[in-house]
């Protein structure tokens, strides 16, 4: 089992920037892949940005590239999003996930259900 638990959302106005966190705890290795995805009313829940646990390369969504980092504190066993730059089209629920599946290549999982824990979500309001 595998808890996450996210912080960070608020409310900003366009153009600003927001830190979300991550923080993982229970059976964490450094083969899982951590993904950020969000949901906004109405729609399905889209792939954001992803990462191994232990490092490697980053992958991004194209409507996020160039704006959002995804990066990780291995002693604080926490994933962070930094989003700057952010529109209105960015307003939804942001949610983390794990997938424990072991890749042999560099497939990086991008669809909602190949992940295996989901946090609890955490609103980001962007007003215009």
């Amino acid at each position: 089992q595998v808890q996450l638990v996210e912080s960070g959302g608020g409310l900003v106005q366009a153009g600003g920037s927001l830190r979300l966190s991550c923080a993982a705890s229970g059976r964490t290795f450094s083969g899982q892949t951590m993904g950020w995805f969000r949901q906004a009313p109405g729609k399905e829940r889209e792939f954001v940005a992803a990462r191994r646990w232990s490092g490697g390369n980053t992958y991004y969504a194209d409507s996020v590239k160039g704006r959002f980092t995804i990066s990780r504190d291995n002693a604080k066993n926490t994933v962070y999003l930094q989003m700057n730059s952010l529109n209105a089209e960015d307003t939804a629920v942001y949610y983390c996930a794990v997938d424990q599946k072991i890749y042999s290549n560099d497939y990086v999982p991008r669809i909602y259900y190949e992940y295996d824990y989901w946090g609890q979500g955490t609103q980001v309001t962007v007003s215009s």
